[in-house]
């Protein structure tokens, strides 16, 4: 289908144009990669009762209108029924696209947080750009996007276990700063217990304390033992002597130390 003059004029003008559904084809690089079907069945009721209020974003590529923006809206208005859906029409390349996706998205909160970042980690691969770039073009801090990108170091268990768990974007960071055969073991914990994002920073903390090794308490002799190992001493010169040996002892106690001397005369 190509644009008619009509349509350019609107374009160009910024107004609205209705689309057939069958009309607009889906974008192959939408990162949203899950649709939670109970938000589509609202949506479609909301839709139902009030039409589109937000207008899909698409571009015209190769001869046909493909979605930049708006698919879980384009998903619900076929559900609801809708023969066509408000459209804006973008000028957009794959690049401007892509990144236009990621975000509408964003802004919306639509995606997980590993949606997002597997959508940033697609845009570097494919156009070679930098972080710097990337986080340029979609307006973030790099040190934001940076920290998005990490998240991909969580096994696809993990992220699937933080979705479904309704942890947020920290709390999967937090488990990253734990060494990785212990992560499954640290969310089962922090799912289990329900814990708040101070609450998991305090427990993984807590994993990462360096283990105090266990002394045994050097016990410190007293005075009346060493009393009694004189009189051990004294009671085995005792001995000697019954034996036959000629044995002597002499002690001597000062200040810091006593002194116990055994003397013992050559046959």
């Amino acid at each position: 289908m190509l644009l008619s003059a009509k349509d350019v004029k609107k374009v160009i003008s910024g107004k609205l144009i209705n689309l057939k559904v069958e009309d607009i084809i889906p974008n192959e690089n939408q990162p949203r990669k899950t649709f939670d079907e109970y938000e589509l069945i609202r949506l479609k009721d909301s839709i139902k009762e009030n039409g589109v209020l937000q207008p899909l974003i698409v571009r015209f590529e190769s001869g046909k209108y493909q979605l930049i923006a708006g698919e879980r809206r384009l998903r619900a208005a076929k559900m609801a029924g809708l023969r066509k859906v408000p459209c804006i029409i973008r000028r957009a390349d794959d690049l401007t696209a892509d990144c236009y996706t990621i975000i509408e998205n964003l802004l919306r909160s639509d995606l997980t947080v590993f949606e997002e970042a597997e959508g940033i980690n697609r845009l570097i691969k494919i156009y070679g750009l930098s972080q710097c770039d990337i986080a340029e073009k979609i307006g973030v801090a790099q040190s934001t996007l940076s920290n998005k990108l990490r998240l991909l170091k969580l096994d696809t268990e993990l992220r699937q276990r933080i979705v479904a768990a309704r942890l947020t974007e920290r709390h999967a960071r937090a488990l990253l700063r734990i060494a990785e055969e212990n992560r499954q073991e640290a969310l089962d914990y922090i799912i289990a217990k329900q814990l708040t994002l101070s609450e998991t920073e305090e427990y993984i903390d807590r994993l990462l304390a360096p283990k105090k090794e266990k002394v045994e308490p050097v016990r410190k002799c007293a005075i009346g033992d060493v009393r009694l190992f004189a009189n051990s001493l004294t009671k085995m010169v005792d001995t000697m002597r019954l034996g036959g040996v000629n044995a002597t002892t002499k002690q001597l106690e000062t200040e810091t130390h006593i002194e116990y001397t055994v003397l013992i005369t050559k046959q």
